[in-house]
């Protein structure tokens, strides 16, 4: 695991730092190593990562150590909507990132992360309020030998990781529709009434993220004139990306609301087939329940009441009525099909 610099007296609140040479091969800033300054770093660039919880964070941003005070107060602040600004061909924004649970590890990631940044000429300074997927991703890209050009490539690459992780997300969704879907087509239905709804909130909610983070880049890759083409162009490729990926969380989302539309009417068909069997029967009982109520009564003058066999003759006459509500039941067509 990297060290963390959070105790780094030039930088409070520090994560890691990594620096890249001029060929973009970078390694992690240890303890106690010199952090480089921003702007001057020869060739090469630098990654900051800080966590946004440190009270130390706003002198930070005030002194202009984590990139222009303005631009950085405005990408650090505690708003997450999704935004970018630019200022003097630099770039900040709150973009969206998938939130871990570092108490719970084997679970989903949740689509509410913020990763919030600004871009330099040769820095790329991110932080975060929650652990979040992208960062991580990316540094141990980078310690496996991944080379990155710059800070646009870094912030691409970032991107690129959150949105892996997202399709990762989406495709986990699919699949579990898949069974939901086999289930319903068989009419086997367990407990697909519980499982639909969490997975339509999460496609919805990966499709609000998406959908915000894919026009922060449409913005930047059309309001930026005064970005150099190399980040335009780096723009256009996520947003393209980002179009796609939003395409399918749509595609996802209405997929499960069909079939949650498709599993209430196949509910609503087995409860109809329920209360029809149970009218039936209901119909069929009707008249002997009125013959034996007949025969029940306590009075004088009670037909077949003398007669040594009258209980039998009784229960004939109740079986005969059963017998003419079925057949009038099935004449008037009351008892429906087997479907």
């Amino acid at each position: 695991m990297a060290p963390l610099l959070s105790d780094e007296p030039a930088l409070p609140g520090l994560i890691w730092a990594m620096r890249f040479d001029a060929s973009g091969r970078g390694r992690m800033v240890g303890p106690g190593e010199e952090i480089p300054a921003l702007g001057r770093f020869g060739e090469g660039f630098v990654w900051l990562h800080v966590n946004l919880n440190d009270a130390r964070m706003p002198g930070l941003v005030a002194e202009g150590r984590l990139g222009p005070p303005d631009l950085a107060a405005a990408a650090f602040s505690s708003d997450p909507h999704q935004r970018v600004t630019i200022e003097d061909g630099q770039i900040g924004g709150v973009i969206a990132d998938l939130a871990r649970d570092s108490e719970a590890p084997e679970r989903l990631p949740d689509a509410a992360g913020r990763l919030h940044f600004v871009l330099g000429p040769n820095v790329l300074v991110s932080g975060r309020r929650h652990p979040i997927v992208g960062p991580d991703a990316v540094r141990e890209a980078v310690a496996e030998g991944r080379a990155l050009a710059g800070p646009v490539a870094l912030l691409e690459t970032l991107i690129g990781r959150v949105a892996a992780a997202i399709g990762a997300r989406g495709a986990a969704l699919s699949e579990r529709l898949d069974g939901i879907e086999d289930h319903i087509l068989d009419e086997r239905i367990r407990d697909e009434t519980r499982q639909l709804g969490p997975i339509r909130r999460d496609a919805v909610r990966l499709h609000r993220q998406l959908n915000g983070l894919r026009a922060v880049f449409h913005r930047l890759e059309e309001d930026g004139e005064d970005l150099a083409e190399e980040t335009r162009e780096a723009a256009a490729r996520i947003a393209q990306r980002l179009d796609a990926l939003d395409r399918d969380m749509v595609v996802l989302a209405e997929r499960s609301r069909l079939l949650q539309e498709e599993l209430s009417a196949l509910l609503a068909r087995q409860s109809n087939r329920q209360l029809q069997t149970l009218s039936v029967l209901t119909a069929l009982f009707l008249p002997p329940t009125l013959v034996t109520g007949l025969f029940g009564m306590n009075t004088k003058g009670l037909p077949l009441a003398e007669w040594d066999d009258g209980s039998s003759v009784a229960m004939l006459i109740a079986a005969l009525s059963a017998a003419a509500a079925f057949l009038l039941i099935r004449r008037l067509g009351l008892g429906g099909q087997k479907g």
